[in-house]
This record gives structure tokens, C-alpha cells and sequence, in this order.
């Protein structure tokens, strides 16, 4: 198969994470750069010897001849290079936030439906191999049905220093961090109908909410509570791990800090090591997130080389996306929110 020839529009901060897979990943390549900054362009275009480097997305539209288009900006920027993208019949990845709307969002999927190019979202908490590991358990029907979830993410980190934007926006920690742990568990538990949120603001120096507790009704009769916060001074700090408490009707899983998978279940009890690998190019803590860029990006390739759609497109997607606007609506009204109306 010909190597895919890509092009990377935005060399911020987590963009030289999408590089640096890129560069791991077989069958693809990037060939050419964009960004409206200078300093930026040239510091990725010269760490990972790309020469075509642009200012402009429509002129790199124009120059190049491409296979598809990481699309790495910030959400406000995805709707007009996305549908940029579609007219060229170019087929996109987009970072998360997929949009600022749910209405842009679906405007962008509709665009490249019609367009007939694949779409998928950078949603790679997903594609990190413990939590991978636990779909395979679920997979397994090691412990039944699953009829209770728990998906958490308690840190008191500082995100702030190195992405200042976060502190802020009136919408915090759902739509930056909430989104992924949302995603996590419709990827375990399936697709949900109805969700009740509460938020809460424990540091008085940024804009948003940095704590977020959800509870959601599953359309397979699970349950599960999904909790964020910034906020969280443990003795241990577990950042950047997910963990997970799955209760099905055969037995349990439970991914703990360390990344320490315990199942309980037909067979008994096994406890394992489920660590991410430390790729060269990686830094603990943040190596779990790292690998799952090669793992999203890889199976992107893929997908494209199979003409399949990928797990994370942009339909697929917008129910994670709704799952964030029904979660600040149910925040505002201290009531339960509907799903089916967000999607229609």
C-alpha cells in the first residue's frame, strides 16, 4: 500500500503528541504543516523535518496533494477548516472539542457525508490499552452484564500552567477532561438516554467548573456515575489516570490507581499489570495518553486503507458531544436531561 500523504493544520501544544505519532505510525506520513503562527511552524517544522510549511489552510488546500488532514486547532476554528477539508474530498481528523456547538457539529458531519469523505474525532482516552483492556474483559463475558459503571477522574493537578486557555472559560473541566471520561463509558456500557449532572467550582482562581459528578441511564438498563475533578489532593497523585468500577451479573472489574486490573468473575479472581508502554518519545505521568495517540491515529490508517468507518467518527461522536451539552444543561437546571431530543 502507497504511504497517505497528510497535512497537520495547528503545531500547539498537543499537536507535537499527534507528530511524533505520526512519525511512529506505518503507511503514513506527514508532508506538509499549517499554522498562523511563525514561531510554532517552525519549531514543529524543524523538530520533525517537514519543509512545506503554511500560514494559510486554504493555501495549503491548494498546494498540496493530499491523502488527509489532522486538524489539531482550537474548537472555534474546527467547523470552517473541516468543511475546507470535505470540498477538497479530503478526509479529516478532527481534535476535541469536536465544535463549540452541537450545531456545528452536526453541520461538519453532514458536510463530509455529503462530501462521501470519512470523518473521525481525536477521542483517544478510549485507546488507551488499560482501558482497552477492559473492554476485552467485557468482551470476554467474564463477568456477565454489566449493570453499574464507574468511570473517575479525581486530580489535583496543574493543568493551568502549561494551558493557561483552561482557567478561562466559563465551561471547564466537562468539556475539556468530562468529554473523555463521557466517551469511556459509552465505549464500555453502550449508548445513554438520559443524564443528571451537578458542578461545583472549588478553585476560586479560574471561570469554569473543575468538579463534575453525572449519573446516566444506559439504553442496555446499566447505570453508571461518571466523576470529574480538578479539585482532588490525594496522598498519591493519579494523574492521568482513569479508573474504572464495573459491576456486571457474573462478577466485577475494577481498574485502581496504578493501573492494577482486578476481575472477578467465572474464573475467579486475576489481578494484572495493565500499564501503558513508555514509548521513546513519551514522559511519565503522561505516557498512557501519549500511546493512545499512536493507537487512535493508527487505526485511523487503517481505516482509511480497509474503507471502514472509524470507532470514534464524527457521527459517532455526536453522542459523546451531546452527552457534554445535556450535562451543562442538566448543571443550569438541576434537572435530568433527555438524550433523544439533542440528537434529532
Amino acid at each position: 500500500m502507497a504511504e497517505l500523504r497528510g497535512a497537520l493544520i495547528g503545531c500547539g501544544f498537543f499537536a507535537v503528541n499527534q507528530m511524533h505519532a505520526w512519525r511512529d505510525i506505518a503507511g503514513a506520513a506527514i508532508v506538509a504543516i499549517c499554522d498562523r503562527d511563525p514561531e510554532r511552524l517552525r519549531i514543529v517544522g524543524d523538530q520533525f523535518g517537514v519543509a512545506k510549511r503554511y500560514a494559510d489552510a486554504a493555501n495549503l488546500f491548494a498546494g498540496e496533494s493530499l491523502d488527509f488532514v489532522d486538524i489539531a486547532t482550537t474548537a472555534p476554528s474546527h467547523r470552517p477548516l473541516v468543511e475546507m477539508a470535505a470540498a477538497h474530498r479530503v478526509p479529516v481528523i478532527c481534535q476535541k472539542p469536536f465544535a463549540p456547538t452541537l450545531t456545528d457539529a452536526k453541520a461538519m458531519v453532514r458536510a463530509c457525508a455529503e462530501a462521501g469523505v470519512p470523518l473521525m474525532v481525536h477521542e483517544n482516552f478510549r485507546w488507551q490499552s488499560p482501558i482497552q483492556a477492559v473492554r476485552a474483559v467485557l468482551d470476554s463475558g467474564e463477568i456477565g452484564t454489566p449493570f453499574f459503571g464507574r468511570i473517575s477522574f479525581r486530580s489535583a493537578y496543574d493543568v493551568f500552567s502549561s494551558q493557561p486557555y483552561l482557567a478561562t472559560g466559563k465551561r471547564f473541566i466537562i468539556e475539556d477532561l468530562g468529554i473523555h471520561s463521557l466517551d469511556i463509558a459509552r465505549f464500555l456500557l453502550g449508548d445513554v438516554s438520559t443524564i443528571t449532572t451537578r458542578t461545583a467550582r472549588v478553585n476560586p482562581g479560574i471561570a469554569g467548573e473543575d468538579v463534575a459528578t453525572m449519573l446516566m441511564d444506559h439504553n442496555s438498563g446499566a447505570t453508571s456515575v461518571v466523576d470529574c475533578s480538578y479539585a482532588t489532593k490525594l496522598a498519591t497523585e493519579p494523574f492521568p489516570e482513569t479508573l474504572i468500577e464495573i459491576d456486571g451479573s457474573d462478577g466485577t472489574i475494577r481498574l485502581a490507581q496504578g493501573y492494577r486490573l482486578t476481575v472477578t468473575g467465572k474464573n475467579g479472581t486475576a489481578v494484572t499489570d495493565v500499564s501503558p508502554p513508555l514509548l521513546p518519545w513519551a514522559s511519565r505521568p503522561w505516557h498512557n495518553i501519549q500511546e493512545s495517540v499512536v493507537a487512535i491515529q493508527q487505526h485511523w490508517v487503517d481505516c482509511l486503507a480497509k474503507g471502514i468507518e472509524p470507532a470514534t467518527s464524527g457521527a459517532d461522536n455526536l453522542k459523546t458531544f451531546a452527552l457534554v451539552e445535556a450535562a451543562y444543561a442538566g448543571a443550569a437546571s438541576r434537572e435530568p436531561v433527555q438524550l433523544d431530543a439533542l440528537l434529532t
